[in-house]
């Protein structure tokens, strides 16, 4: 099998700005803090950016955001004080470790690789739930992981998308 690059553009990518990085975490934490109530197959949109960023930036966004993020969901959801902080932070371990080997693959190869990481975070969430006296959210709740896996596709253009160099060429520049 024949390994394609992860986009088909010959653009040359900008490196990617840290206030822009910010903003994308923080409209993540803003669309998790969206109370839908109950209803399955709402994606964890923090772990969705949090994992894209480790991936693509894994020496600026590593465990350290994950774990602050984390303990900001945890209050935010008022659930066990670490059940997503734990989370994150091996969310994050699986995405910075694996990320040069993503990168390698097309991106609906890409999302095959995230789909683990994003289920191994959910069952380290619920584990934590059980052990601390929860009750079992049923099999609808893995869905979340499912269509965040979907998802990576649009969101890996929408987050790229300031980053890729115009496209006028320069004749006194050699790139």
């Amino acid at each position: 099998m024949a390994v394609q690059p992860t986009h088909s553009s010959n653009r040359i990518l900008l490196p990617a700005r840290s206030w822009f990085i910010t903003l994308s975490i923080a409209v993540a934490l803003l669309l998790n803090l969206i109370p839908f109530g109950r209803l399955p197959g709402v994606p964890d949109w923090v772990a969705l950016v949090l994992t894209f960023w480790c991936i693509h930036q894994s020496l600026k966004v590593g465990m350290g955001s994950a774990f602050f993020l984390g303990l900001a969901m945890d209050v935010a959801d008022g659930s066990v004080m670490g059940q997503h902080a734990l989370a994150y932070v091996l969310l994050a371990f699986a995405a910075g470790g694996l990320s040069r080997r993503i990168l390698w693959f097309p991106l609906g190869l890409q999302a095959l690789h995230v789909l683990p990481m994003l289920l191994g975070m959910q069952i380290v969430m619920l584990i934590t739930r059980l052990i601390s006296g929860g009750e079992f959210p049923g099999l609808l709740w893995f869905l979340s992981s499912f269509i965040a896996t979907a998802l990576w596709h649009p969101l890996t253009y929408m987050l790229l998308l300031p980053q890729y160099r115009p496209t006028d060429r320069d004749d006194n520049r050699p790139i």
